[in-house]
């Protein structure tokens, strides 16, 4: 009699169901909306994504797959946002920071590793500063210290054109300045995504055009954008597109120059919206990053910088 020593093909396990909860918050009257998706074990702590202005709880559905193997993936509609409520634009970011606390203590999440990106890195900028305790890592993507003056500019403009109904022309205007003009260098998928991001504005209904258009852009006019608060010395990470036109390299830098120890770096071949021109290679970054994996031989990526140790 013989044995078959021969060991069975080797068969691929099936990755964990995903599993995806929406919870309804309040905090301090006004009604806000966390959604929270798992898979499986995490080997770090969840990823929080605060996005900008015109973002909420479902515009990071393309990247978290990547990002399910390594961490939760919690993403919210804070007051302001998406299906939350309405807030007034004399709430600013410490309310929103505020905000976020709440949401994190109601959902149990502990420690998180926190994303901003442009108005959510003012959030997430001022929630590191206010509850050091609850951050394991800081990731802020199109941030500034300051508010440029042609931004301010072009804010008070797009609020006429808002209160005169002209949707057309205030899309036309959004695209263009959230974009790099042409010539700036080669960005990836720049036509159609400049396409998309238009009908999407043009899509949106009266309510949401005076959400993300009018009460943002006052709430950023009336409030302290950065405020220079101590910030915990954990791993921070600051990136942007190379071609970024609206918060440039040179901003971006200024912001890791005043964060202990900060990582500064640019993705190539993309501008501001290198979060949809560049999603593989922004999540790539983000596991590199969130895993402790070094970042400095990445392809899509320039050298990275330590601009407050250089200072």
């Amino acid at each position: 009699m013989s044995i078959d020593t021969a060991l069975p093909p080797q068969v691929e396990l099936e990755a964990p169901p995903v599993v995806v909860s929406e919870h309804t918050l309040t905090f301090d009257g006004f009604r806000y909306v966390a959604r929270v998706v798992r898979q499986g074990d995490s080997v770090t702590a969840p990823l929080l994504l605060l996005g900008g202005s015109s973002q909420d709880r479902f515009s990071w559905i393309r990247h978290q797959a990547a990002l399910l193997p390594l961490c939760d993936v919690v993403t919210v509609d804070l007051p302001g946002y998406g299906d939350a409520d309405q807030l007034p634009p004399r709430y600013g970011t410490d309310f929103l920071a505020a905000a976020t606390r709440h949401m994190v203590d109601a959902l149990g999440l502990g420690e998180v590793n926190l994303f901003g990106g442009c108005f959510g890195g003012s959030i997430a900028l001022r929630f590191a500063q206010h509850y050091p305790e609850l951050v394991e890592r800081l990731v802020l993507v199109g941030m500034t210290t300051t508010v440029p003056p042609e931004y301010e500019q072009a804010a008070t403009r797009w609020l006429g054109m808002l209160d005169e109904g002209r949707y057309e022309e205030m899309a036309r205007e959004l695209v263009s300045r959230f974009m790099a003009p042409a010539g700036s260098g080669t960005i990836r998928r720049q036509a159609a995504i400049g396409r998309l991001i238009h009908r999407q504005f043009l899509e949106q209904t009266p309510r949401q055009f005076e959400m993300a258009v009018a009460d943002h852009n006052r709430r950023l006019m009336r409030h302290e954008w950065y405020r220079p608060e101590p910030v915990p010395a954990v791993p921070t990470l600051v990136f942007t597109g190379e071609h970024d036109s609206l918060t440039p390299p040179g901003l971006g830098r200024g912001v890791a120059a005043v964060l202990p120890g900060a990582v500064f770096t640019t993705v190539k071949d993309a501008d501001h919206l290198v979060h949809m021109e560049r999603i593989e290679e922004f999540t790539d970054l983000l596991a590199h990053f969130l895993t402790d994996c070094p970042i400095d031989a990445l392809p899509y990526c320039t050298p990275p910088e330590c601009p407050s140790v250089a200072g």
